[in-house]
């Protein structure tokens, strides 16, 4: 399916419906409560403002495990309960189809259905490009692709492996430096609105004890591998994250913890950071549903934020969706800048580094004046990342009201 241009999607544009499709990926990833907050967001902020909402979530035969990991139908798979015992805790039961079968048929909402709130929602909004299918796709008055992962794709398109914006209408990136002169990630000739990552902030309240410890949750590698584009090698948090094996060591007064998914082939990783004086947790203890995520945030002293090598080399303005969660429950965020410190700035709630000296400099400030950095730290979130503001300034800006 080929992209239209925007006089096309005007064309196609019917009366305003007061409904929104988020398609996302959260019952493939059971176990991982960052991830599924990242879907909820949009789908709760949404909801705040009014608007109906349904998520499109898929799963292929390969994906579907129990609780054992051993492979199982789709509507006996852990992967299913997962999505349904989140989506019930949110009074979201009601709201969701899971495409199988190829898209064939649905969980959940049935596919006539499905395809009847997508054809009636005044947008899809496809996080990454997750649903492919054509007859879903064109049933869709506005086919909005919302880039959370900013470089990847686009370079792939501009090396030819792989184009995920075709079909689509309109394109917005977290990725809030793209198009600048010193941000090396191609437009790929579209044209991008940017736009931060929401918090619902009534979700995500404010707690006043100090914790203990510095700490964040992310996945060593991720599931893309590094990318050689114009000469350059964009690479993952691994080859960020090395560089600052030893930054417990000095900073000894204070406790450092990730909460690492990281894979048995890097045990000399493992071992570099407990040499370094890294205390690794398990991530599915720590993050293994929205609310336990929850709670393993809200527990800390502050966010030690390292970025995917990518995010820091390109200047792609990527700001963490995790870290954002830090800031809105008072948690100061210590991160590597990736360019974000053009808009956000750095100081008060967020201190940015980009070398190991700076970021034991600012572990030292954070704690050493912790109640001013937490009040500053709520602050920025009710300013930058209030899920009211965020997406009703994305749907004045993609003309959707």
């Amino acid at each position: 399916m080929s992209s239209p241009t925007s006089a096309t999607w005007r064309q196609r544009s019917l009366p305003s419906s007061r409904s929104i499709v988020v398609a996302g990926s959260v019952a493939q990833r059971p176990g991982r409560g960052g991830h599924t907050w990242v879907f909820l967001q949009y789908l709760l902020g949404l909801r705040r403002l009014g608007w109906d909402v349904m998520l499109l979530d898929r799963l292929e035969p390969d994906m579907c495990v129990d609780e054992q990991g051993r492979s199982v139908a789709p509507e006996r798979s852990e992967n299913l309960r997962y999505l349904e015992r989140v989506l019930r805790e949110l009074s979201l039961e009601d709201c969701y189809a899971v495409l199988v079968d190829g898209g064939r048929r649905t969980l959940g909402l049935e596919r006539e259905r499905m395809l009847e709130r997508v054809s009636a929602a005044a947008m899809l909004l496809n996080v990454n490009g997750f649903v492919t299918e054509e007859d879903v796709l064109e049933q869709a008055r506005l086919r909005v692709f919302l880039d959370i992962d900013p470089g990847f794709l686009q370079m792939w398109r501009e090396l030819g492996l792989h184009d995920a914006f075709a079909g689509h209408d309109r394109f917005v990136t977290v990725g809030e430096a793209i198009g600048q002169p010193d941000c090396t990630i191609p437009t790929c000739g579209l044209e991008w609105i940017t736009s931060p990552q929401p918090v619902v902030l009534e979700r995500w309240p404010a707690v006043t004890d100090r914790g203990s410890r510095f700490t964040s949750i992310g996945s060593w590698r991720g599931p893309f591998g590094p990318i050689d584009y114009a000469g350059e090698t964009y690479g993952l948090r691994v080859h960020e994250a090395r560089r600052f094996a030893d930054l417990p060591h000095r900073v000894p007064d204070q406790e450092f913890e990730l909460a690492l998914d990281i894979d048995e082939a890097d045990a000399g990783d493992v071992e570099l950071l407990r040499a370094g004086g890294w205390t690794l947790a398990d991530p599915h203890e720590a993050a293994g549903d929205p609310g336990a995520y929850q709670r393993y945030v809200q527990g800390s002293l502050a966010e030690l934020g390292i970025a995917k090598n990518l995010y820091v080399r390109s200047h792609s303005g990527w700001f963490s969706d995790r870290s954002i969660c830090y800031l809105a429950s008072g948690r100061p965020v210590l991160a590597q800048d990736t360019g974000f410190t053009r808009r956000y700035g750095s100081g008060e709630g967020l201190i940015a580094f980009t070398t190991v000296e700076e970021a034991a400099a600012g572990a030292r400030e954070i704690a050493g004046d912790h109640e001013r950095h937490s009040r500053a730290a709520r602050a920025l979130a009710e300013r930058h990342f209030d899920s009211d503001k965020v997406l009703s300034s994305l749907l004045e800006r993609l003309e959707v009201a």
